[in-house]
């Protein structure tokens, strides 16, 4: 067993770590940045959009881009669907787009290790790998996701999650837009079908306590668009996961005299209405590795100001996002039916509406 010293340990090397990773070394800083998979962004657990509209910037895209949006259809229970144009915004390939901040990483000086697992963390001891291996560092960044285990060990923890299911399937009619079903039949979570070139990302996301439902929705959707000749009946991949809905978490605390701060999903930083985070999570990540960087040179303040500048940028649109997430769990049971979901979903006007202006049920 061996003992290793570095400024700053990350754990996870998805879009959050990656550009954590790079904006530490860059800083000059020694970092480790370690991820239980074997490779970059695989397997892909995403829908892969980014919408433009969200203003913050998520480096250069170019290189993974496999097509551009121009707009968002919605379709809300059985009336014609609501066109939002222009909504524009990229498709990814979500593996080539972690590969590609993995790679500016390793360019900057990082060490990043895959097939790395974390198996403890300790207070003023380090982090244990499942090799025995202990890693000691003055900061470490937690961009391990959902369910962080880094932000388990300083007790933020995403209590809020949506599983999601989500199949490829052929796309039979080309398409530049972002389709979205909402349905009460969907609870906690809505459909989606988004193109990538000749193929479209299927899915849904639901409240964990309809998840036996899942599958089911995810295939009754396919049906209804195979039999509208949009897409092809074959299935030629599957994945999920979990994204935290519950708005963002204390990113900051010290662990022993070691100081820890989280980015990306593992902060609880999508938004709890569409799930998008793959922005707030290079947004985070950079800002993280930043601070890391000034907090490993002594500035223990740095660590306050990253959770200050997160809030800043990100807690309005995340607590409205939450507010209306409240208000559609609330709908079964006061009624409001197509008007409620409407409200809840961010390509209509209602959404937008100060807490003031709201009606009251």
């Amino acid at each position: 067993m061996s003992c290793q010293h570095t400024d700053v340990l990350i754990v996870g090397l998805g879009p959050a770590g990656a550009s954590a990773a790079a904006a530490a070394a860059r800083a000059g800083l020694g970092v480790i940045a370690v991820d239980r998979r074997r490779e970059p962004g695989v397997p892909v657990q995403c829908a892969e959009f980014v919408p433009a509209l969200i203003g913050i910037d998520v480096g250069d895209l170019a290189r993974s881009v496999r097509q551009s949006i121009a707009s968002m259809m919605t379709f809300v229970e059985g009336d014609a669907p609501d066109l939002t144009h222009p909504f524009p915004g990229k498709m990814l390939d979500r593996a080539a787009f972690d590969a590609s901040l993995v790679c500016d990483a390793v360019t900057a000086g990082a060490q990043c290790r895959f097939g790395v697992t974390v198996r403890r963390i300790d207070t003023d001891v380090g982090v244990t790998l499942a090799d025995g291996t202990t890693i000691v560092a003055a900061v470490i960044v937690g961009a391990d996701g959902p369910r962080s285990r880094v932000g388990r060990a300083i007790g933020s923890v995403n209590t809020a999650l949506v599983e999601t299911r989500q199949i490829t399937v052929p796309l039979r009619v080309a398409h530049d837009a972002t389709d979205i079903f909402l349905s009460t039949s969907i609870p906690g979570g809505y459909g989606w079908l988004f193109p990538k070139g000749n193929v479209a990302n299927l899915g849904a996301g639901i409240d964990p306590a309809h998840r036996r439902r899942l599958r089911a929705i995810v295939v009754k959707l396919h049906q209804a668009l195979v039999d509208e000749g949009r897409v092809g009946d074959q299935v030629l991949g599957v994945t999920g996961g979990a994204i935290p809905v519950g708005g963002m978490l204390c990113v900051q605390r010290r662990l022993g005299s070691t100081h820890v701060v989280l980015a990306g999903d593992a902060a609880g930083l999508s938004n709890p209405i569409t799930g998008a985070g793959i922005a707030a999570a290079v947004y985070s990540g950079k800002l993280a590795g930043q601070a890391a960087a000034a907090i490993a040179r002594g500035e223990a303040q740095a660590a306050l100001a990253y959770e200050e500048e997160l809030r800043d940028v990100l807690g309005p649109a995340l607590a409205r996002a939450a507010r209306r997430r409240a208000e559609l769990a609330n709908a079964p049971r006061h009624g409001g039916g197509n008007d409620v979901l409407r409200r809840g979903w961010i390509a209509y006007p209602q959404y937008w509406m100060a807490q003031a202006e709201e009606p009251r049920e």
